[in-house]
């Protein structure tokens, strides 16, 4: 990030959590439990005195109803000083990029010097919520002072005024689920079921020799799982190393069963994670002689209808970002996208390179040709699993790590969120 003060952003160190599939290792911890895991391993992998953070950034989507301060309680839950000041934040699917994001403005600005930042989810522990009138019938009997006043609020109640009602999973604009979104977007785009098994399928293929080759063996912590602690899971249970074409083609499509294309394999499953990463400013970094993966050049965030493209915000905020870090995609060395659905992955990269999309977004030229080579190269959101605010931090750490690995330079992430937002950020080595 260029600022007038010169202040360069550093991400030193980035960790996570495994990505399990909701109901299962996880299933009986908490936001709270996971986001205090991997914070406390953090400060310690990264050997940092406590005393020196001065902020802690976090987020969480679906909220924790008796912890709704999410970063706060972080902050108390994982031992750390309470002195340290911190604020929850909540950008859908993005949630971890404003949380780094925030952060490095404090950091640019220098109102801030170390900072952890990042976001945790229990789909496992997602808070199942009353009908209208059965809350209102509770709070008039709390209020009743004798028994027959208490149960008067009850007795007006309908059958299905006592079915609880889960969290929403549909856009309140437009009425229809992020798969249905996306099942709208593959037709109006063009992309046919083959190409989205083949998303899909690069993305087991990627993860899994990612993971047999220990690439995420310093990224992924290992988690003793309560309440024997017997059990230590220590990897991704999402990831399939046997995926293969054929198999992915035998489902069946789940939001148009009839015409549909988006199925249970190229679509990302409900997730319990929490990923955090550690934030300087270059010269505390130098200070403290922290070995720096990389620094935060540019970052841009982006919205579109969501009643045209849902999923679609980061072919708008990814050029944005290019922009302001000044380069082309050819300057570019590889890139995260977070892959929500096959087929949202593919309509942005189909949009990148169009020039009548170009033209929609006011834009002289497209961004280009993505490299697919170059794309998620040890695999993204499908395989390896979406907890929705965990997801932003992970993609900047694999990235930054991914490149040291390949002694590359510069990566460009984007995520597409909720209501038609998107993010893109702009990395580049130490």
């Amino acid at each position: 990030m260029a600022t007038p003060n010169g202040r360069r952003v550093a991400i030193v160190r980035g960790l996570r959590t495994p990505f399990l599939k909701v109901g299962t290792d996880f299933a009986e911890l908490t936001a709270l439990d996971l986001g205090r895991l991997v914070v406390q391993e953090l400060v310690q992998r990264a050997d940092i005195d406590p005393q020196e953070i001065d902020q802690v950034v976090f987020g969480q989507v679906i909220p924790t109803l008796t912890a709704t301060s999410i970063a706060r309680e972080v902050v108390i839950a994982a031992g750390l000083p309470r002195r340290i000041d911190a604020h929850t934040v909540a950008r859908a699917c993005a949630t971890s990029i404003q949380a780094m994001t925030d952060a490095a403005n404090s950091i640019a600005l220098g109102t801030s010097d170390v900072a952890i930042v990042g976001g945790t989810e229990s789909m496992s522990d997602a808070p199942i919520f009353t009908s209208r009138p059965l809350a209102q019938a509770l709070v008039q009997a709390s209020r009743a002072r004798h028994f027959p006043d208490k149960v008067k609020p009850f007795q007006r109640l309908k059958p299905k005024d006592l079915v609880p009602v889960p969290p929403a999973i549909a856009e309140y604009s437009t009425g229809l689920s992020m798969g249905e979104s996306a099942e709208k977007m593959a037709k109006e785009n063009g992309i046919s079921r083959h190409e989205q098994d083949a998303i899909a399928l690069a993305s087991h293929q990627n993860a899994a020799q990612a993971w047999k080759e220990g690439r995420f063996n310093d990224e992924v912590m290992h988690v003793p799982v309560p309440p024997k602690y017997q059990q230590v899971t220590k990897a991704d249970n999402i990831v399939r190393d046997d995926a293969s074409m054929e198999a992915l083609s035998q489902l069946r499509p789940v939001f148009d069963r009839r015409y549909g294309s988006v199925t249970a394999g190229n679509a990302s499953l409900l997730t319990d994670g929490a990923a955090a990463m550690l934030m300087m400013s270059e010269e505390r970094a130098k200070a403290t002689g922290a070995t720096v993966l990389g620094y935060l050049r540019a970052y841009a965030y982006a919205a579109t209808d969501p009643a045209d493209q849902l999923l679609q915000g980061p072919a708008y905020a990814a050029p944005l970002a290019m922009d302001r870090a000044g380069m082309s995609l050819k300057d570019i060395d590889l890139i995260e996208m977070h892959e929500a659905f096959a087929a949202q992955v593919a309509s942005n990269i189909q949009a990148l390179a169009s020039k009548e999309f170009a033209a929609k977004a006011g834009r002289s030229a497209p961004l280009g040709e993505i490299d697919r080579t170059r794309l998620n190269v040890n695999g993204g959101s499908i395989a390896l699993g979406h907890p929705f605010a965990a997801t932003g931090a992970r993609i900047v750490t694999q990235a930054l790590r991914e490149l040291k690995r390949r002694n590359l330079n510069t990566a460009l992430c984007t995520v597409c969120a909720q209501g038609g937002l998107g993010a893109a950020v702009v990395l580049e080595r130490a």
